[in-house]
C-alpha cells in the first residue's frame, strides 16, 4: 500500500480556522486524523470547542485527546467540518468513502456551515472517478438487488471485504466499491445511485466543499469553491 501522505501542514492551517466556542465536525481518515491530533493539542492548551465525529474511530481518538463530544441533539448546527477526501476535481467536488465512513461524513458535512477538505498529493483529479472506485453504502437487506441495479447503470459493484469477511460500516451497512472511470456527470450519477432502493449513501460529495487545502511538500494551495485563492 502507498505511504500515507503527510498532511500535517494543512492540518495545522485548518486548526487556525477554528474559533473558540464552536462546534467542529471531525472527519475520518489520514488527513482528518492529523487534524484531530492538532485540534486536541489546541484543546489541551485551552481552546474550547465541541466535536461531532463522523466515525467511531474518530470519536475514540477525540475522547483520547480530550476533545468534548456532542450529538445533533445538543446543537443546532455544526460551524465547520474538517475532513479529507479521496478525489477532488477542478470544481471542488469530491469522492469520499475509501475509509468506509462516507454516510456519516456526508451527514455531518451537510449540516455544517462550512466544509473544509484536506488532501495531500495525488488526490486532485481532472474528473471524479479517475482513481477508479466510487464507494456506495447499501443496507444489508438490499445488497443483492441493489448490486444488480447498480450494475445495470454501468458500474462493476464489488462488495468490500475485510479479513475475509464483508466490511460492515459503523451504521451496520455494507459497501459496494463500484469500479468506474472518469464520470461525465457526477451529479447525475449521484442522483441515479440514490434512486436505487437500499442505497443509503454514495461517496459523491457535489457542491459541498467550501474550502479545499492541498498540500504538496511544505506548500499549501487553498481553493474556495474549486477556484485557487
Amino acid at each position: 500500500m502507498p505511504a500515507t501522505p503527510d498532511t500535517t501542514v494543512i492540518a495545522q492551517k485548518a486548526v487556525d480556522l477554528i474559533a473558540p466556542d464552536t462546534v467542529v465536525g471531525l472527519g475520518t481518515g489520514a488527513a482528518a486524523t492529523q487534524f484531530i491530533h492538532a485540534l486536541g493539542a489546541r484543546v489541551q492548551a485551552g481552546l474550547q470547542v465541541r466535536g461531532i465525529p463522523t466515525s467511531d474511530a474518530s470519536a475514540a481518538l477525540a475522547r483520547q485527546l480530550g476533545i468534548p463530544l456532542v450529538t445533533f441533539d445538543d446543537v443546532e448546527a455544526i460551524d465547520v467540518c474538517v475532513d479529507g477526501a479521496d478525489e477532488v476535481d477542478l470544481a471542488g467536488d469530491l469522492i469520499k468513502g475509501y475509509g468506509g465512513a462516507l454516510l456519516r461524513e456526508k451527514v455531518v458535512a451537510a449540516f455544517s456551515r462550512k466544509l473544509v477538505i484536506l488532501v495531500g498529493p495525488g488526490k486532485t483529479v481532472p474528473a471524479l472517478g479517475t482513481r477508479g472506485t466510487l464507494p456506495v453504502e447499501v443496507v444489508p437487506f438490499a445488497l443483492t438487488p441493489a448490486r444488480r441495479r447498480i450494475a445495470k447503470l454501468g458500474f462493476d459493484p464489488q462488495q468490500r471485504m475485510k479479513d475475509g469477511k464483508p466490511y460492515v460500516t459503523d451504521n451496520g451497512n455494507f459497501i459496494l466499491d463500484c469500479k468506474t472511470g472518469p464520470l461525465r456527470d457526477a451529479a447525475a450519477t449521484d442522483l441515479a445511485l440514490h434512486a436505487v432502493p437500499g442505497v443509503a449513501g454514495t461517496g459523491l460529495f457535489i457542491k459541498m466543499a467550501h474550502t479545499v487545502m492541498i498540500q504538496e511538500g511544505d506548500k499549501v494551495e487553498v481553493r474556495r469553491g474549486g477556484a485557487p485563492e
